[in-house]
């Protein structure tokens, strides 16, 4: 009974009542209900099921460097080298925490949007009338529905009072459909089924009585939330570039410690054990093992930062992935545009009226040549405002600063409208009304008006003027005008009045036949917001191309479009999508931009195309029918007021404003999140070549080792978690927003990248392998050696961090003190160098011994020299390369 495989709408009342075996006057009895329950379960969703926290924390260490990290543990244990294991250990668990934590804060945030939809229901049961949790509802429930209600189930009309219902979250149309309890065609669309209500839909005017056909995963709404499951994930590009950059690192470590040990064993006099651990301390300095955490820091700043600009991000990679995105798919309504109706155009007998400002709000003018127009120019505009008030059941009211309505969108946009003239438009008294009617497609009101008695009439223009036909109406500039509006995408409403006798007490349709004198045409449309057309060509400038995929009719999506400087040349309709081959979807999908009356199969369709074309796609959308392809996208991004919660449950990403302004600023916190990401790469790398190269060179030249494997452990991580830290909190450099995005396939490292790391890393690597050489000729302890090279490593990084914080402008620029991180990170990375090097039981732990004054001279000085190499290296790069080969 939960979802009977029923043509419902094709069924009579009696039918359907019978088949769900409920009344429709006493409802359903108490009994009964449980039973259902029972049965079939309560009307939700079904939801994922939750990952248990133990695999969630465990799926922080998924990193193949990780992996070697954790196997360098195991080994050091195995040769006793306890202090040793226990750092590395520590190491990756505090990698495992950061992520973990992360992840959980952004599911909580989305558990708190969560909870705003939960709703309740109006039902008849046990021959009352009661409100109880939507979740409750069974099958054969009679639903009492008004306006301004969610339909909380999928359910078959029974009875109808004006009733219309806003299914855009369904079906992707703005406009409002007329439902009623008659039979429709077995083989109608779901569109078309004027007798059915569906789960996630509202009502917009009138009232009604339904019965429940479907709860739950029973429902419209749940059968997509199925597909959705079916529908494949892809991985983020930044997960697939540092899997391969972690494969890569990994595979090279390996080989290199093997050569460097055979080295060591068959031509160097090494024991086995002490080869063993130097060879294992080669392997660990060139293990980026803070990389992994260092990645989770920046990523979860980048949450941070969207969470502040209204966005919640689901999944730490999502941040970057919208800094990769060169193509971002959008519904139309309620994402592109207000989902709020509003008169753009007036046109009456002598002029064509422009009206500004767009929504609810009464803000704005009526213009002619954009030029405030006098009412008195034109007695008739007075007229057709007042019908367009009078003849209406919507009402508009402010609340707390935000105007609302309650009604029909179209006819509320009317008093709008009437509210922007320039003098007080009366709403008259109503002594009688024909209300709308979609057999008739039109309301008539009858009123007192300049001392007469009048029927106003507003509605279908083609209806309209069959009752205004006469010698004195001018019928081919009528339908030339109303063409002219349509063209443009805007729904047309007509208005007139006609003149009775003054005892005339009610109306009927036969009053209105004729004799009708024509006032005038409104032009109707969903506006853009502002912010979007602002965020479209933001997102030109930056390299990315918008593709508007809507359900809405193709006048309609073209018009929208050109408002928004969107390429509308070979605009598409779904049916033509339907006959495409996948090759075929693959090609439009690029040199389309605007596809029309699309299903939920051609918006995945198109975001698989634009995939395999090898764009890295957004998807962005509200409804029900937008899920599947929001989930299939490299990022899914949802509306937070108006999505639906299928929606938001199939992104990545939810905006809590339901801002497309804010998509942009995603795409903007991205690309920081990415660049800083590069750079701190760009500054980490080094630490470790430097390392790895000091250690092979010691067991190539058959030298004691500079540094013990824990001492290279501690320089990892103390540059990991200070100075890494100071290039996250870098802004946003200038020129970022005006460049293309990366291609899908970029490497992690760039051809420059690679010159710099390894360049840097000979620098740091041959300067503290000379240092460490330079003083053994002195009379040092091996602790106090290793000591000095110990900080000498740490100051070249200190000084490097300084060069990275641009990648090829001057490190003192004018921006040189915004970043105050980058000043408290060095003074703590100076504060923990003292720490190791002064406090007793460190010096048990990692070997070390204090320093005089005079040995703090080399590892400063090197720390300069390092700087002043690199700044060098810079200058030239500057003039040779430019930017062209960095990203």
């Amino acid at each position: 009974m939960q979802k009977e495989d029923r043509p419902w709408h094709a069924l009579e009342v009696d039918e359907v009542r019978t088949h769900v075996e409920t009344d429709l006057e006493s409802g359903l009895t108490t009994e009964s209900v449980t039973s259902r329950q029972d049965e079939f379960g309560k009307n939700v969703l079904p939801e994922k099921e939750k990952t248990p926290e133990i695999i969630k924390f465990l799926r922080q260490f998924n990193d193949v460097l990780v992996y070697v990290l954790l196997a360098a543990a195991v080994v050091t244990g195995f040769l006793g080298e306890y202090i040793d294991t226990i750092v590395i250990v520590l190491v990756v668990t505090i990698i495992g925490v950061v992520g973990y934590l992360q992840e959980n804060k952004a599911e909580e945030a989305l558990e708190g949007i969560k909870k705003l939809l939960e709703t309740k229901a109006t039902v008849v049961r046990n021959g009352k009338q009661s409100e109880i949790d939507s979740s409750d509802l069974v099958v054969g429930d009679v639903l009492v529905l008004a306006a301004g209600d969610k339909v909380p189930a999928d359910a078959r009309v029974v009875q109808a009072e004006k009733f219309k219902v806003e299914e855009s979250a369904l079906t992707g149309e703005a406009t409002t459909v007329e439902k009623k309890s008659d039979v429709v065609k077995e083989e109608s669309v779901l569109a078309d089924r004027k007798n059915m209500v569906y789960s996630g839909t509202s009502v917009a005017t009138g009232s009604a009585k339904a019965i429940v056909t479907a709860i739950g995963e029973g429902t419209e709404l749940g059968q997509i939330n199925a597909s959705i499951s079916e529908v494949q994930t892809v991985k983020t590009p930044l997960i697939r570039q540092t899997t391969k950059f972690g494969q890569t690192v990994s595979i090279a470590i390996l080989i290199i410690s093997v050569v460097i040990y055979a080295f060591g064993y068959f031509l160097r006099d090494y024991e086995p054990v002490e080869l063993m651990l130097t060879t294992i301390g080669l392997a660990v300095a060139a293990i980026p093992e803070g990389l992994p955490a260092v990645i989770s820091i920046i990523l979860a700043l980048g949450v941070r930062n969207m969470a502040e600009q209204k966005a919640i991000v689901r999944s730490l990679p999502s941040v970057e992935t919208l800094g990769a995105v060169s193509v971002i798919c959008t519904d139309k309504t309620g994402t592109l545009t207000k989902n709020e109706m509003t008169v753009k155009q007036i046109v009456t007998a002598n002029h064509d009226i422009e009206v500004s400002g767009s929504g609810y709000a009464p803000n704005g003018d009526l213009e002619l040549n954009g030029q405030p127009f006098d009412l008195d120019d034109d007695e008739s505009m007075i007229d057709l405002l007042t019908v367009g008030k009078t003849c209406n059941d919507a009402q508009l009211n402010e609340e707390d600063g935000d105007w609302v309505i309650n009604g029909d969108p179209t006819e509320a946009c009317l008093l709008t409208v009437a509210e922007k003239a320039e003098r007080p438009i009366e709403r008259l008294k109503v002594i009688s009304k024909i209300p709308f009617d979609s057999e008739y497609k039109y309301m008539a009101t009858l009123v007192d008006y300049k001392g007469e008695r009048m029927i106003f009439v507003k509605g279908a223009p083609d209806r309209l003027f069959d009752m205004a036909l006469s010698e004195d109406f001018k019928q081919d500039y009528w339908d030339e005008k109303r063409k002219e509006i349509a063209d443009r995408g805007q729904r047309v409403l007509g208005a007139g009045l006609k003149r009775v006798d003054s005892s005339k007490a009610s109306i009927d349709h036969e009053d209105v036949e004729d004799g009708l004198t024509f006032l005038g045409l409104f032009g109707i449309v969903d506006p853009p917001r502002q912010e979007a057309i602002d965020a479209v060509a933001a997102c030109r400038d930056a390299g990315i191309r918008i593709k508007m995929i809507t359900g809405d009719h193709k006048d309609t999506a073209v018009a929208i479009a050109k408002e928004l400087g969107m390429e509308v040349e070979g605009a598409l309709e779904g049916r033509e999508l339907t006959d495409m081959t996948d090759e075929e979807i693959k090609e439009a999908s690029v040199h389309n931009d605007v596809f029309a009356r699309t299903s939920p199969n051609d918006k995945l369709r198109l975001v698989k195309g634009l995939q395999e074309n090898g764009l890295i796609t957004s998807m962005t959308g509200d409804g029900v029918n937008d899920a599947p392809a929001l989930k299939r996208a490299d990022i899914g991004v949802a509306m937070g007021i108006k999505g639906t919660e299928v929606a938001k449950e199939a992104s990545q990403m939810v905006l809590v404003d339901d801002n497309f302004k804010t998509i942009y600023n995603a795409v903007r916190e991205g690309r920081r999140v990415y660049d800083n990401l590069k750079k701190t790469i760009l500054f980490l790398l080094p630490t470790n070549g430097g390392q790895a190269l000091l250690v092979a060179m010691s067991i190539l030249l058959g030298a004691a080792a500079p540094l013990s494997p824990v001492q290279i452990l501690w320089v990892n991580m103390v540059v990991a978690i200070t100075l890494s830290l100071a290039i996250a909190f870098e802004p946003l450099e200038e020129s970022t927003m005006k460049r293309p995005p990366r291609p899908a396939n970029v490497p992690l490292l760039s051809r420059y990248y690679i010159f710099r790391v390894t360049f840097v890393s000979i620098i740091i690597g041959g300067g503290s392998l000379w240092i460490n050489y330079m003083l053994g000729d002195f009379d040092y302890s091996t602790e106090k050696l290793q000591t000095i090279t110990l900080n000498a490593i740490v100051m070249a990084q200190l000084f490097h961090l300084y060069n990275c914080r641009t990648e090829l402008a001057p490190a003192f620029n004018r921006h040189f003190f915004d970043n105050k991180i980058a000043f408290l990170v060095s003074a703590l990375l100076i504060a923990l160098q003292l720490f190791i090097t002064y406090v007793p039981f460190m010096h048990t732990l990692f070997g070390t011994a204090p320093l005089t004054w005079e040995d703090w001279i080399y590892p400063v000085a090197f720390g300069a020299v390092v700087f002043i190499i690199v700044e060098i290296e810079k200058a030239i790069s500057r003039r040779v390369i430019g930017n062209r080969n960095i990203h």
